[in-house]
């Protein structure tokens, strides 16, 4: 038997959208929320039909609910576009069977260029209660992927850390400021559900770890050099052009959603089978 981590993050995902549709008056209603969910696994489904591939209710849904806590527009119409621009990008922009771009990112990143300012991202304050509970969820969630992609995510974490601190210290700025900037949904849905992508991220974990550190200082630099908005975002989508040439120069197996149960349970289970027997 395999245990899918997905699972985990459906849960998480939802339940944190659950809580701020009804909770917090976050910035997107149920009704937009059902449309874009609807639309994704629609999307996903169609595609799975056309390429005759494996439907990947999964991924389309962890896409979808994503959407629905980032995006954010006053056109249903955008909403439903986001949505088929995300699940489209896991068909059409593929080498060598991976994701070339994060889909969530690239439908925000894409929409955001060519919309001039219809579709913007919500940052995701949702004060500190349901912040660092959704904090140890998503620290939950790197014992369930266990060996996954860890290392991505805590890489980046620790390299965008180090680059606020070490700029606030610089400027002398009070400890508060960097604290307040990393107190952030947006920021806990890209480091936990996005940039740790398994489909879109180095098959090498020198790879990863070099993509890590490249994502957390093009998006420092976009933010505090070039003064613009969502750094990270847009950081993403351009590293993400140079995944396939890390794995052409440092190869190595490609991560399968599906992990084994650990050894202890597979040991009970085969004994268990043997007394039956």
């Amino acid at each position: 038997m395999r245990f899918d981590p997905r699972h985990y993050q459906i849960a998480v995902l939802g339940s944190l959208l659950i809580y701020g549709i009804w909770g917090l008056g976050l910035e997107v209603t149920a009704g937009r929320a059902g449309l874009i969910l609807c639309s994704v696994i629609l999307c996903q489904a169609l595609g799975s039909m056309l390429c005759k591939t494996r439907f990947e209710w999964r991924s389309a849904l962890i896409s979808g609910l994503s959407l629905c806590l980032l995006c954010r527009t006053n056109a249903w119409w955008l909403a439903v576009l986001a949505a088929g621009i995300a699940i489209g990008s896991k068909f059409l922009l593929c080498w060598r069977g991976k994701h070339l771009f994060n889909p969530t990112n690239f439908a925000l990143v894409l929409l955001m260029l060519m919309t001039d300012g219809a579709v913007w991202v919500s940052p995701g304050q949702w004060g500190n209660v349901a912040f660092f509970a959704f904090l140890m969820a998503c620290l939950g969630g790197l014992v369930v992927m266990r060996a996954g992609r860890t290392d991505v995510t805590l890489t980046f974490l620790a390299a965008w850390v180090a680059l606020l601190v070490g700029r606030s210290l610089w400027l002398h700025e009070p400890m508060t400021i960097p604290l307040h900037r990393l107190q952030n949904g947006a920021l806990l849905l890209f480091t936990f559900f996005m940039i740790s992508d398994p489909r879109t991220t180095p098959d090498s974990r020198a790879g990863r770890v070099l993509f890590a550190l490249l994502v957390a200082v093009g998006g420092w630099w976009w933010q505090f050099r070039l003064y613009g908005t969502n750094g990270l975002l847009w950081s993403l989508a351009a590293c993400s052009l140079l995944t396939p040439l890390m794995d052409l120069l440092l190869p190595a197996k490609r991560y399968e959603w599906s992990q084994r149960l650990p050894i202890e349970t597979r040991v009970i289970r085969i004994h268990q089978g043997q007394s039956s027997a």
